[in-house]
């Protein structure tokens, strides 16, 4: 039985490799370790390289500068693909393939629509504004998540003329989840069903212990390995060679991002951006505020960001076979090697982060 399953789930693999699969999350503050919000997004497509950059205005009804993560070679900035304002505002999304589809000429807008938001939106209703008064159709179909310096969060399932909103303030445990379906139409189309249900067994303990961190979603679920149908991590087991299907990491995985909003009297400029670029499990956390992009998240002469050329060579070598099928296998012998290391990165780098905003705070107060 247990071949069986993993034979489908190649096949799987094979016949769905098209759809981009992001998975996301948004946590109250009611459930974090700090009380302060968070809005995450495992980022999957088929553009593995990416870079993060900070965008002034510059255009009429623009308002804030932003950070945010574009795909390599968009020296234009045209798309955001997620990202921060000065405001405190943070926004993603998740393609959803069960709402309308998009209008023939006139698609894939989301990016489009993000940066539009970070330049224009300080709160939610900023954001819902403008989904009322952009031109119809919108070309997007998507589930755009987003935090605010309020403490406000909510998903926004949306097609190219109407949305429908599932506010943070209703949610059970103060925890949504995302993957690439809407839960407003038929749930039985769209994609990543296992993927949402990955993702809320794993975030299960930690809201039981009120210990939700944003090192929870980028050194625990964005390297998780595991499988909620089948009932095991395989990061844990002794194969070398696994499948990739199902996973929240998978081999589209192009970066993982943790939006941490603002306790309650602190300023906005407080936001973090824990942003983990390249295939996660190779990769490691950087702290990004919204005056503080590190060199190595920024784009180079070639559109690239540096650190995450590396992380894709690692990624190579973990997708080592390149013939067949080949492409669907997992090294998990080379990654459990590389895994400890990035992650050893990623906590020194957390500390210096929380260091950097207790500094930012302190002088906010002076």
């Amino acid at each position: 039985m247990k071949n069986k399953i993993l034979v489908l789930a190649l096949f799987m693999s094979i016949a769905y490799g098209i759809s981009w699969a992001c998975t996301s999350a948004i946590i109250s503050g009611e459930a974090t370790q700090s009380g302060r919000p968070l809005l995450w997004k495992h980022r999957d497509t088929g553009v593995e390289d990416n870079f993060v950059a900070r965008i002034e205005p510059k255009n009429p009804g623009e308002r804030f500068t932003y950070v945010a993560l574009y795909n390599a070679g968009d020296s234009t900035y045209r798309d955001a693909w997620m990202g921060m304002n000065e405001a405190g505002f943070a926004i993603m999304n998740t393609a959803s393939y069960n709402l309308a589809p998009d209008t023939t000429d006139y698609k894939d807008r989301e990016g489009i629509v993000m940066a539009l938001a970070l330049s224009r939106c300080r709160t939610l209703a900023d954001f819902e504004n403008l989904l009322d008064t952009l031109p119809k159709p919108m070309g997007v179909q998507a589930n755009f998540g987003l935090i605010d310096a309020t403490g406000d969060g909510a998903y926004y399932e949306t097609d190219d003329f109407n949305y429908v909103k599932y506010s943070l303030k209703d949610a059970k445990d103060g925890v949504i989840v995302r993957t690439n379906y809407s839960h407003n139409r038929n749930t039985d189309g769209g994609y990543g069903y296992i993927r949402e249900e990955n993702a809320r067994q794993l975030i299960a303990p930690y809201l039981a212990g009120d210990s939700i961190t944003p090192a929870t979603f980028t050194e625990g679920i964005s390297r998780s390995f595991y499988h909620s149908l089948i009932g095991r991590d395989f990061a844990n087991g002794a194969d070398r060679w696994v499948v990739d299907q199902d996973f929240i990491p998978r081999r589209s995985s192009t970066a993982s991002i943790v939006f941490e909003g603002v306790l309650p009297g602190e300023g906005p400029s407080l936001t973090m951006m824990w942003t983990m670029i390249g295939y996660p499990p190779c990769s490691h956390v950087v702290p990004v505020m919204i005056d503080n992009v590190p060199a190595e998240l920024l784009p180079n002469e070639s559109w690239h960001s540096p650190l995450c050329d590396s992380v894709v060579e690692r990624k190579h070598q973990v997708f080592s076979i390149k013939r067949g099928s080949g492409k669907y296998y997992i090294d998990m012998d080379l990654l459990r090697t590389i895994m400890p290391q990035q992650e050893a990165i990623s906590r020194s780098n957390y500390a210096e982060g929380y260091k950097m905003r207790e500094n930012r705070a302190k002088s906010l107060k002076k």
